[in-house]
């Protein structure tokens, strides 16, 4: 079997099982499993997957910078973006994240909600300036202009003092077993505080970030109580995902 029908029966194999083992795929194509091996990190290095210990996991396409995904809008993303507005109550304390999905959250928000909106990202601190009874908490930090929300030491220092009742995490992957990922370590130890500091993580994912993994871990899928999808994300996705004790709500 030649190299390129190698990866091409790797990825067939991620589309329908959603991870690829190096020896059981070593065992399929009669080669050896530095072989297969020297084939995940070649198809690493192009994007078309994450490697993790012992195989490798579909690769999400979620990597684009802020101004890039904030002008690809889509009827989806608005829909996840309203379906986690409608769970915030009058008077509590809610942590948002950055995120382009976050900010269409913000700006499904009741003009006359009560509510105090703690957030890293100054994009949604603005999209909050018209909301006369929301209180506005920005958490101050380094800017990681990527994504336009401030992490590092200040940043997760400033949180001690909060307590909120809900955390919506934007994230780059959710996958069943690799559990919760984005694209850079600082923004993986800020997500992990803020979710510390709610009783509730509620996770906004759209239908790329389903079933894909990222390079750097957030936690186990246990620590979001609640995952938003899209309406017609399969169920082949999501059940694996409410089999670990995680809501799915479908918008």
């Amino acid at each position: 079997m030649l190299t390129s029908q190698r990866k091409t029966a790797i990825l067939d194999t991620l589309s329908r099982d959603g991870q690829v083992l190096a020896k059981a795929l070593a065992e399929e194509f009669g080669v050896s499993e530095d072989t297969v091996r020297r084939d995940l990190r070649e198809m690493a290095a192009e994007g078309l997957l994450q490697r993790v210990h012992g195989g490798a996991l579909p690769a999400s396409p979620a990597t684009a910078d802020f101004a890039h995904r904030q002008s690809i809008e889509s009827v989806a993303k608005r829909a996840v973006a309203r379906a986690a507005a409608e769970m915030i109550v009058p008077g509590q304390v809610v942590i948002v994240d950055g995120g382009t999905t976050a900010v269409q959250l913000a700006r499904c928000l009741p003009r006359d909600l009560r509510a105090t909106v703690v957030t890293h990202s100054p994009s949604i601190a603005v999209e909050l300036v018209g909301h006369p009874s929301v209180e506005v908490v920005v958490i101050g930090g380094r800017l990681y202009k990527h994504s336009i929300v401030t992490v590092g030491a200040a940043a997760i220092e400033a949180l001690s003092h909060i307590r909120a009742d809900l955390f919506f995490m934007g994230v780059t992957g959710v996958h069943a077993s690799a559990g919760l990922s984005t694209g850079d370590l600082e923004e993986a130890y800020m997500k992990r505080a803020l979710a510390a500091h709610a009783a509730e993580t509620v996770v906004l994912a759209s239908a790329d970030k389903i079933n894909a993994a990222s390079q750097y871990r957030i936690g186990e899928i246990t620590m979001a109580s609640t995952i938003v999808v899209e309406r017609n994300t399969p169920a082949a996705l999501t059940d694996p995902i409410a089999a670990a004790g995680v809501t799915i709500v479908r918008a």
